[in-house]
């Protein structure tokens, strides 16, 4: 998806917003239910279905573009009300915390497992036999085979945007792997310098994360890191760098819902609804593929998605 796609997306939200749908159920509450938005695609199809659904069950609801992690400081004081992705992977520090203050509620899994970690195409193990051992990484000559002429010697690693946290660059310090750091602007941009790199069969490492189709279309490998534990995080003294934390990979598994605490007793129709709320990684990655890949539109991706599953969807809102 290029930027100006994800801002037309963006845009679609906003305006399917505010128009109406026929109610199914009777809201108990006509203030409109606010959603986040976020910059990538897989996010705004989720958050889209959900309000849409919530729509059909005669709510009212706002879509807000806000940022990953900062969301939380609106979720606590209720001026926003709903986050449909918290990854696993990179959000569940911060979500723990904010569910900790009382204001804000784990709704609960997804039903889509995720993984965000480091990933190579298949053909860079030829430059690198080494691989997927993380140790490979440590190697001169590996590591000049993913550089750039502006990190050479030093090995590239290209990273999602810096707001998507991650630890990345503290990952790189503490395992003392001599590579570079370098964040992409935006979810588009990352895929989009995967998609040239695998086309030249050029060096590339980069941050690809599932549900997503990049995985799917690519034949690659993620790295393997020393396996996630919190201890990794939290204490200096874990692992192989006895001085520094992240010496480890990156968590894996589900990918969850949050809330402010006050949606079940404004909307409990909504958060029965937003809790029963299920897709599949296949699902998720076969949308996100019609959008970045097929050119369809987020709202055409949806409403087929509903139309196919109102079945389904019907039983979230009790009907």
């Amino acid at each position: 998806m290029t930027f100006p796609r994800i801002a037309a997306a963006l845009a679609g939200a906003a305006l399917l917003a505010t128009v109406s749908a026929p109610a199914l159920a009777e809201a108990e509450s006509k203030d409109p239910i606010k959603l986040t938005l976020h910059d990538w695609t897989g996010q705004l199809i989720t958050t889209q279905i959900m309000g849409e659904v919530l729509k059909q069950a005669g709510y009212n609801v706002d879509y807000v573009q806000a940022d990953y992690l900062a969301q939380f400081a609106g979720l606590k004081t209720g001026d926003l009300h709903l986050a449909m992705e918290i990854w696993e992977t990179t959000g569940r520090e911060a979500l723990d915390e904010a569910v900790g203050t009382g204001n804000v509620e784990n709704l609960g899994e997804t039903g889509m497992l995720a993984i965000e970690e480091w990933w190579y195409p298949e053909y860079m193990k030829e430059k690198c036999p080494g691989l997927p051992n993380w140790e490979a990484l440590k190697d001169e000559a590996c590591a000049e085979a993913f550089s750039t002429p502006e990190t050479a010697p030093k090995g590239r690693y290209l990273g999602g945007p810096v707001t998507w946290g991650g630890f990345d660059d503290e990952r790189v310090e503490a395992l003392d792997l001599p590579f570079e750091v370098i964040h992409a602007g935006t979810d588009a941009a990352l895929f989009a310098e995967l998609e040239s790199a695998y086309q030249r069969q050029a060096p590339v490492l980069l941050w690809v994360y599932a549900p997503h189709w990049a995985p799917i279309k690519y034949k690659g490998e993620w790295v393997d890191f020393p396996k996630y534990e919190a201890a990794c995080y939290e204490d200096p003294s874990w692992g192989s760098n006895k001085d520094m934390a992240y010496d480890c990979g990156k968590p894996r598994g589900p990918i969850w819902k949050a809330g402010w605490v006050g949606i079940k007793d404004k909307w409990p129709g909504a958060h029965a609804a937003i809790k029963a709320f299920n897709v599949t990684n296949e699902e998720m990655g076969q949308m996100v593929a019609d959008v970045d890949l097929d050119g369809k539109s987020v709202e055409d991706v949806v409403a087929n998605w509903m139309a196919s599953n109102e079945d389904r969807w019907k039983t979230w809102i009790g009907n």
